[in-house]
Order: C-alpha cells, then structure tokens, then sequence
C-alpha cells in the first residue's frame, strides 16, 4: 500500500495486518482520487473507519488542507500516527479513537465540517445507511461535501437520504463505490 500522487507520491504505508482491515487496493484508491482530484484542493477531509489511513493521507498529499481521521481499534490509530508521520502531515492530521457515531457527535460540538468524506466500514455490516444519517443528524458536512462509500459489491445502499443523493456508482472487482452529494 502506497500513496499515489502529489507530495508524499511513493511512500510505503503500514497496514494492520488482520482479518478485519481491509486496505482500500490500490487500483481502487487512484480511480477514486481521479474522480475527485478537482475537488481536492484546500479540503477539510474526514476519514471515517480509517484503518491505515490511506484516504486521509492520499488526499493531504493532494493538497488537502486538513484530514481528520477516525477508527475505533487502538492498534489502526497506532498505525494512522505513524504514516502521518512517515508522510510528514502531522500539522495537518488530527486522529479521533472512538466509535463513529460518537466521534461524529464530538465533531459536531467543535463546529467541524468537511468537504470530503470517506467512509470504508467492515464490508456487509450494513453500517454506511446509518452513518449516511448521522453525518445529516450531526451538520459535519460543507453544503458541496462528496462522500464516498466504499462497500462490498453486494452491500446495498440507500439511492437517497433526506439531503443526500447518489451522485455516481464506480465497481472494481469486488469493490463498490457510491458516491453521495447533497440534493440539488
């Protein structure tokens, strides 16, 4: 695992080696930063379920001003401060351990908004429909926020929300992406 592009281009990540993390593939991670390379720069990124923090730190590397990252295994947190210090992003990271409804409810007592969220849940949990109404419930998210879902090919996730709506599907294997915007 490796960042793509931009400042940290070809750095090595760790990543947790368990069965339960599963790090975005690369081929994934540069076909989903190519769709929102436009969007990218001077964001607030949130990187939900960070496991290694691979998004988070793809994304600081590409100009991201800040990138919050979230996960709720102490051993994941370990390894998300140790890339962002191997990428050299520490003044630009904050990392949250923690649930991801309480963390987003933390989040929203701050005033934090992103523009750019990424959600890569446990595949076929069914977490992200839940999430998708936290984010609403907890405003943490910039009126042109994209979020992107990254779930197992067979996970079904709702079309709409209350305010979002699917903006694009992009599948890789046995990888989906869903892509979320506000209404409008």
């Amino acid at each position: 695992m490796r960042v793509i592009s931009g400042s940290a281009r070809g750095l090595k990540l760790v990543a947790l080696e368990s069965m339960d993390t599963r790090p975005t593939a690369d081929r994934v991670k540069e076909n989903l930063f190519n769709i929102i390379a436009p969007y990218i720069d001077d964001t607030k990124v949130l990187d939900l379920y960070a496991g290694s923090g691979g998004l988070g730190i793809e994304a600081l590397s590409r100009g991201a001003q800040s990138a919050v990252f979230c996960d709720s295994n102490d051993k994941s947190i370990n390894i998300i401060k140790t890339n962002i210090e191997k990428a050299k992003f520490l003044d630009k990271a904050n990392v949250f351990l923690g649930e991801a409804k309480l963390i987003l409810k933390k989040l929203s007592h701050t005033g934090e908004k992103f523009d750019i969220i990424f959600l890569d849940p446990p595949y076929r949990k069914n977490i992200v429909p839940d999430i998708l109404t936290e984010l609403e419930v907890n405003r943490v998210m910039e009126d042109k926020v994209i979020i992107v879902a990254e779930t197992d090919v067979e996970d079904s996730l709702p079309y709409e929300t209350a305010t979002l709506v699917v903006s694009r599907r992009q599948i890789y294997g046995k990888t989906k992406l869903t892509f979320y915007k506000h209404k409008g």
